[in-house]
């Protein structure tokens, strides 16, 4: 499963649906590899991520870094950082996870974020720093895909 978490309301904050977006327009997926819209849901998303095997989290993280910088997460770090409460939907999303524990089901779990300019301004567009991040991402999340062994081809004409 590739999970984009966020609020595209508030500007860099949707990052993770955005990319959602460009690669179900770029690319198909065979019918194991779910792309899925997480939005802010983060408890409520415990039923649809206990049922993945792998699962590929794309998102905001602020790690204090430079905007646009990418990060990826695994193991032991993903608490870490998300401990620090950079958004309110991440603490609910590592709830989830934690909860997965309780089902038997925790998926292999991977972070991949970017370092967001600004959350807080109400706004749909992402900044220019995050936004020139989205093909990279892609990239990343490919990556991933390639490291597992899951399928993925490109759409035709794009």
């Amino acid at each position: 499963m590739i999970l984009g978490v966020g609020c595209i309301l508030f500007t860099d904050e949707g990052f993770g649906i955005r990319v959602i977006e460009k690669l179900q327009e770029l690319y198909e997926f065979p019918e194991n590899i779910s792309l899925v819209d997480g939005g802010v849901l983060g408890l409520n998303l415990l039923g649809v991520i206990s049922e993945a095997d792998h699962l590929i989290v794309v998102d905001a993280v602020r790690n204090k870094g430079e905007a646009g910088s990418l990060y990826r997460l695994e193991g032991a770090a993903i608490p870490e950082r998300i401990r620090a409460k950079n958004s309110l939907h991440q603490v609910d999303f590592l709830e989830a996870l934690t909860m997965c524990q309780a089902l038997d089901k925790v998926p292999k779990t991977v972070i991949l974020g970017v370092e967001p300019e600004d959350i807080d301004t109400l706004g749909l567009d992402l900044t220019s720093a995050t936004k020139s991040q989205i093909d990279p991402m892609i990239g990343l999340v490919l990556k991933e895909l390639d490291r597992i062994g899951a399928g993925y081809q490109k759409r035709s004409g794009t």
